[in-house]
């Protein structure tokens, strides 16, 4: 049985979303907010049942795109997870947190960041920006054409990686070259991938949740495929994975599954 935090819900389950391409439209040059229907559903949602997100970007990003109405993400969902659940919120209380450079020590993200710099300075790519690595946390996010890229430029990226797949082979290089390093390097959104401690993907927000003993963890993502960034979790023997192509999606999954009488 759930903890008495969460007594008023009728069912004694946890239903996890991961944000871009799930319950809102992708990060684009500027922040991308969830739609009010979105809300509006997922506030019916938790109703019924416990809800949080889990993103790969860090907590003020997600709370930019997670707050509307003068709103805050931490009061919208029951857990609020940024890096994976490396920043953690219950019930709008933050938990423990956890560094990535504190795992991974100053000499030797030294060595990786310079490794990396190097390697986008030699790639032959259509354009570059800045932003090539972002430090957050509990990860670091790695940009080939920088985050600091438009909108235009980031969709253009986006079909230029899909046809030379450049981010799959910088990956399969860092992988080999810092095998020592216990990283996992995880492909995600349209134009980076993130690198963190082993075991530090999605799954590390479910330690979050252990003590709740929930009969049921559901987790709605898009990258759900092998070496996308919600696989690991969507996968998870303790999940019910659900694979999603967009808010609109989601929308229509949840109404299957737990909101029928939604209109």
């Amino acid at each position: 049985m759930a903890a008495s935090a969460f007594a008023d819900r009728p069912f004694k389950k946890l239903v996890l979303f991961d944000v871009d391409d799930t319950i809102t439209a992708p990060r684009k040059a500027r922040c991308e907010t969830i739609s009010p229907e979105m809300m509006r559903l997922l506030r019916a949602l938790r109703k019924k049942v416990v809800i949080g997100v889990v993103g790969g970007s860090d907590f003020v990003k997600i709370s930019e795109q997670l707050s509307i109405e003068g709103s805050k993400a931490v009061d919208e969902f029951d857990y609020t997870f940024g890096e994976n659940g490396l920043t953690a919120f219950k019930a709008g209380v933050p938990l423990p947190s956890q560094s990535f450079i504190k795992f991974v020590g100053e000499e030797r993200y030294k060595t990786l960041a310079n490794f990396i710099l190097h390697y986008i300075a030699d790639m032959d790519i259509p354009i570059k920006r800045g932003t090539f690595i972002e430090f957050r946390n509990g990860m670091i996010n790695v940009s080939p054409i920088g985050r600091n890229a438009t909108f235009q430029e980031r969709y253009d990226f986006e079909a230029y990686d899909k046809e030379h797949r450049v981010r799959e082979a910088f990956v399969k290089v860092l992988r080999e070259k810092f095998s020592d390093y216990g990283l996992t390097f995880s492909i995600g959104g349209k134009i980076s991938f993130d690198v963190f401690p082993n075991g530090w993907d999605k799954t590390y927000c479910l330690r979050h949740v252990e003590d709740e003993h929930f009969e049921e963890i559901h987790f709605f993502g898009d990258n759900t495929h092998k070496g996308g960034n919600d696989h690991e979790i969507y996968s998870d023997p303790r999940t019910i994975g659900h694979s999603v192509s967009g808010p609109a999606d989601t929308a229509r999954q949840l109404k299957e599954i737990f909101l029928r009488d939604f209109e």
